[in-house]
C-alpha cells in the first residue's frame, strides 16, 4: 500500500524543486529500495546504484556547472537528500558526504585541479572523501596534527585521520592538514588523489549503522601532493572546512529528515494493517496522538532546515548558527521519530523483516557526525551572546 507523504506545502517549492524530489524519490525506489536490506546486512558499498545516482546529478548537486556539477540551491540538495535517505539514509549520507567533499575541492582549487577532478566527481565516476577527524582531533578540529611540510614543488604529508566515511572505496581526499602552527590558523586544505604512495587505510569499522558505506582511519606515510593540490592559500583549510560543514550539516540534517520520513510513513502502514484487541492500532488514541506527534516534529523540522538551506543560498550573515540549529534540531527530532515509530512496530519493529531497526541504526549517527550536536549548542549559545555584547 502506498501512502502518502507529508510533504512540505507545495507553494513552499517551485516546479523544478518538485520534479527534483520526484525524481530522486523514484531513483530511491528504484534504485535503493530493492537493495538497501542486502547492503546493510553484507558490509556491501553500492557503488553501481551510487554511480547510476551521479547519471542523474546527484554526485555534484550544488557543485558550479563549469566545473560539471548541476548547479542546484542548498535547498534544492537537501530535497534530494530527504527523499533519498526515505529509504536508505546510509547510501544516502554518503552520496551527501561526497557532495560536500566535491563542491569544497571545486569551489577552491586551482583551475587544473578542478578542470580534472570536477566533471569526474560530480558526475560520481570517481568518488570523493572528507578528511578532517583525528585520533585525537575531533570536536576540537584545530588540535589537529596531521601535517603537509613544503618542500620545493610537493608537500609531504604525514599523519593520520579517523572515522573517514568511503575511505578505501574512494579516489579523492580532502584533507585538513597543519601547514604551520598557532590553532585553526595554521590548517591548509588539500586534494589529495587517494591512491598516492604511502597512504595506507584501516579495516573497515564495525558500526552500529551505516553498513553500506565503509568507515575506515587513514594513514599518510610521507605522502608527496602536487604543490597546486593545495586549496585555496596557506593557512586558509580550517575556513574551508567550515564552510564545507555549514552545507554538510544540512546535508546530514535532510538525511535524519528522510529517516524519520521512511519511518513514519511505516508506521502509519503497521498501524492501518495490524490489529490488537479486535481493532486496527489505528483506532488507539494514544497511538494517534503518537503518530501526530510525530508528524509535528517532522515538519518543524523540515521547515527549519529549508530556512537554513535558504540561508545559506542568500549568503546570509547568520547562516552558519542557522545550520547549527537545523543540524540539532532535525537529527535529534529525527532520531526520536525513528525510535517513536519502532515503538508502535512493537517487537516487529526490532526484527530485520521491517525497515523500522535499520533507519533507527542509521539515524542515530547524525547526532555525532558534522559536528555533535553539542558543539552545534556551543555554536549558537557564541552566537547568543555575541549579539548580546553587540546590543549592549
Amino acid at each position: 500500500m502506498d501512502i502518502p507523504r507529508i510533504p512540505p506545502p507545495q507553494t513552499d517549492l517551485s516546479d523544478d524543486q518538485l520534479a527534483f524530489r520526484d525524481a530522486a524519490h523514484a531513483f530511491a525506489l528504484a534504485e535503493l529500495a530493492p537493495h538497501a536490506a542486502r547492503w546493510d546486512a553484507e558490509s556491501e558499498f553500492p557503488r553501481e546504484a551510487i554511480g547510476k545516482a551521479g547519471d542523474l546529478g546527484f554526485c555534484g548537486l550544488y557543485v558550479d556547472e563549469q566545473a560539471g556539477g548541476t548547479g542546484l540551491t542548498r535547498l534544492d540538495a537537501a530535497i534530494v537528500f530527504e527523499e533519498l535517505a526515505a529509504i536508505d539514509p546510509s547510501t544516502a549520507a554518503f552520496i551527501s558526504i561526497h557532495n560536500m567533499a566535491t563542491w569544497m575541492l571545486t569551489a577552491h582549487a586551482t583551475p587544473a585541479v578542478r578542470d580534472m577532478w570536477g566533471p569526474l566527481l560530480a558526475s560520481g565516476t570517481k568518488l570523493a572523501s572528507y578528511c578532517l577527524t583525528e585520533p585525537g582531533a575531533g570536536s576540537d578540529a584545530g588540535a589537529l596534527k596531521t601535517r603537509a611540510d613544503r618542500d620545493g614543488d610537493t608537500y609531504v604529508l604525514s599523519g593520520s585521520k579517523a572515522f573517514i566515511s568511503g575511505a578505501g572505496a574512494t579516489d579523492m581526499l580532502v584533507v585538513m592538514a597543519r601547514t604551520a602552527e598557532g590553532g585553526a590558523r595554521g590548517i591548509s586544505a588539500f586534494a589529495v588523489p587517494a591512491h598516492l604512495q604511502g597512504i595506507g587505510y584501516g579495516r573497515n569499522e564495525e558500526k552500529l549503522g551505516w553498513h553500506s558505506q565503509p568507515t575506515r582511519s587513514v594513514s599518510f606515510d610521507g605522502v608527496r601532493i602536487p604543490a597546486d593540490h593545495r586549496l585555496g592559500s596557506e593557512g586558509e583549510g580550517f575556513k574551508i572546512a567550515m564552510k564545507g560543514l555549514d552545507g554538510g550539516r544540512l546535508n546530514i540534517a535532510a538525511c535524519s529528515l528522510g529517516a524519520a520520513q521512511g519511518a513514519l510513513d511505516a508506521a502509519r502502514r503497521y498501524m492501518g494493517e495490524r490489529k490488537q484487541f479486535g481493532k486496527k492500532l489505528g483506532e488507539f488514541q494514544a497511538l494517534q496522538f503518537k503518530l501526530a506527534d510525530m508528524a509535528t516534529q517532522l515538519v518543524a523540522a523540515r521547515q527549519m532546515v529549508h530556512t537554513a538551506a535558504r540561508k545559506l543560498d542568500a549568503g546570509s550573515s547568520d547562516a552558519t548558527v542557522w545550520c547549527a540549529m537545523a543540524k540539532r534540531f532535525a537529527t535529534d527530532a529525527g532520531f526520536a521519530i525513528c525510535n517513536d515509530a519502532l515503538q508502535i512496530h512493537g517487537g516487529y519493529g526490532y526484527i530485520r523483516e521491517y525497515p523500522i531497526e535499520r533507519l533507527l541504526r542509521d539515524s542515530r549517527v547524525h547526532q555525532i557526525l558534522e559536528g555533535t550536536n553539542e558543539i552545534m549548542r556551543v555554536i549558537i549559545a557564541r552566537h547568543l551572546l555575541n549579539t548580546e555584547e553587540e546590543l549592549r
